[in-house]
């Protein structure tokens, strides 16, 4: 139902700030740009370290005078206010330099993933109407990019080298062994190399209000057509604040950058919540176990941001034994729920904190955490960051308040809430909720509040597993199945049934050296879950379908499985 005109009461709910963040409630957020986020920063210590790029460092100052030369080239293109410029980029550091350029410029940044294929950035070129579109010579991105430049109304192509962004020895090893992994960049009016779209910079800029739409920000399509998430300066802005201020280390601050920053949650904790600190991001282009070890130990990282399958990856790889994890402090977790194996072993084997947070791409990238010192609860996502509210509605009645200590939809309030979604309105209509006169975003995950404050995810409504009349859900069946020394991976599904109308099964990966089978697994799950809980049969699989930032993609699984 259209819960936005049947206003919901709150009346003898519990109080949204007992859900907050142990740190202070009232912490006083800038009224802000992003780009003022690097300016900030840049008038405090120029000269600091921005970003490690595999060795190669690139200061603020030399970043905010590239991304303030960028904005100048756009504007002599006639790409300014009302404008979208889109990012098909890896972690480089001329995403840094087009991200707030193209901001400071007063255009709206589009994120699009180096993954897509040709027909899906056509897709979301054509949906958020991208006049310049900036990607690398690489050879996995750039015969992407001339496609879409071909086929679709995209007006400009700006193609930077990676060669150029390489440390010296880096780059002759490039140039000497990794040519097949780069692509020529054509000589044509409508392709441009990034040096020559950069202005001479030391112009006027455009007035840029905190109001104003600085990214349209694609959802991952779980749930069908992506849909762009309208976000404004104050939005990305506030987030990062609020990131920052649960942030209890004051000294040295280096982040490793390997979760894709065209992705909201690198967007926020590694981007913006870095560049508002004042630290130094250890960039690597991709996730690669081997090169992220490395580079945490060469740079001393202090902080990894990450999701469950890359704390695994690492933990399976034979160089963890020989890290040096001393400078570590904490590590978040987020994009999908923390196996607790995953996180015993990992903090054993690091002595660093791994906490689980929970976001959305409509709000701005976080929304709760784990306290990073202090009380934690695990298997929940922690506590509200200051400045948010939660209140739970009734998950089949969302014109109510869920009862007093029962599970409900998780619905939220704060400055980092999306504007709505791109071209989308009736959508956008859906996805909120009228609360005592205010908006309030719908999560579609169903939680319950604990004491002090902690939020559980029990599972998402869409999710849920209709048996006979009881509701399953599959988080809960997974949860157990995760218990078993020998699983590594699990979903579960509800499958059709005739007499019970769906029956849970689930899927899964095994741990190495593993030695069991379905039957055995069905057996021992079904001995620890509700009579409605019980499987039809456990599938032992060679790996899962993961989403591009490598969490488990149910919605994949599904369309394998049951074709829809």
């Amino acid at each position: 139902m259209d819960v936005s005109s049947s206003p919901v009461a709150v009346a003898d709910h519990p109080a949204a700030e007992d859900y907050c963040h142990p740190c202070a409630w009232d912490v006083p957020f800038q009224s802000v740009t992003v780009p003022d986020l690097l300016a900030n920063s840049v008038a405090a210590a120029p000269d600091a370290p921005l970003a490690d790029f595999m060795g190669r460092i690139y200061s603020y100052r030399e970043i905010h005078d590239e991304a303030a030369r960028f904005a100048s080239g756009l504007i002599a293109r006639g790409i300014g206010k009302g404008d979208r410029v889109g990012l098909f980029l890896p972690n480089v550091p001329i995403y840094l330099s087009a991200y707030y350029g193209a901001m400071m410029a007063g255009a709206t940044t589009v994120n699009f993933s180096p993954l897509y294929t040709a027909e899906e950035l056509s897709a979301q070129v054509a949906d958020s109407g991208t006049r310049l579109l900036v990607t690398v010579d690489v050879a996995s991105l750039l015969p992407t990019a001339l496609k879409v430049l071909d086929g679709s109304d995209l007006e400009t192509l700006v193609v930077g080298r990676l060669g150029q962004m390489l440390p010296l020895a880096k780059r002759i090893a490039l140039a000497v062994l990794g040519r097949k992994s780069l692509s020529a960049i054509p000589a044509r009016g409508d392709v441009i190399q990034w040096n020559d779209c950069l202005g001479i910079g030391g112009g006027d800029l455009p007035h840029i209000d905190p109001a104003d739409l600085a990214l349209l920000q694609y959802t991952g399509g779980t749930t069908g057509r992506p849909k762009g998430a309208m976000l404004s300066h104050a939005n990305l802005a506030t987030n990062a604040q609020q990131v920052d201020a649960i942030d209890p280390f004051e000294e040295r601050d280096v982040i490793l950058g390997v979760l894709p920053m065209f992705h909201v949650f690198a967007n926020t904790c590694v981007l913006n919540r870095t560049v508002t600190k004042g630290g130094c991001i250890a960039m690597l282009p991709r996730f690669d176990a081997a090169q992220a070890l490395k580079t945490l130990e060469r740079t001393k990282a202090t902080s990894f941001p990450g999701v469950p399958t890359m704390y695994q990856a690492l933990l399976d790889h034979p160089r963890i034994a020989k890290t040096d994890f001393s400078s570590l402090k904490v590590c978040i977790s987020g994009g999908a729920p923390l196996p607790a194996p995953v996180r015993e072993q990992w903090e054993a084997q690091t002595g660093a904190r791994l906490v689980e947070g929970y976001g959305l791409t409509e709000s701005s990238g976080v929304v709760s955490t784990n306290p990073y010192e202090g009380e934690r609860r695990p298997g929940t996502i922690g506590q509200v960051l200051p400045g948010t509210r939660v209140i739970l509605l009734d998950k089949e009645d969302a014109s109510r308040l869920a009862d007093p200590g029962q599970p409900g939809e998780l619905v939220i309030n704060g400055p980092q809430v999306m504007q709505g979604y791109w071209n989308l309105p009736d959508a956008a209509v859906t996805a909120f909720a009228e609360i005592d006169g205010e908006r309030w975003l719908r999560t579609g995950d169903v939680a319950v509040v604990e004491e002090g404050g902690f939020i559980r995810i029990v599972d998402r409504i869409k999710d849920m597993i209709a048996v006979g009349g009881f509701k399953v859900f599959p988080s809960q069946v997974e949860a157990v199945l995760l218990d078993n020394p020998a699983v590594k991976e699990a979903l579960v599904l509800g499958l059709p049934d005739d007499y019970r109308g769906e029956k849970p099964h689930a899927y899964v990966t095994l741990n190495p050296d593993a030695n069991t089978t379905g039957e055995a697994l069905t057996d021992w799950l079904n001995a620890r879950v509700g009579k409605h809980e019980r499987v039809s049969g456990v599938t032992i699989r060679d790996e899962m379908p993961k989403t591009m930032i490598g969490k488990l993609d149910r919605k994949a699984l599904r369309l394998e499985v049951l074709g829809s």
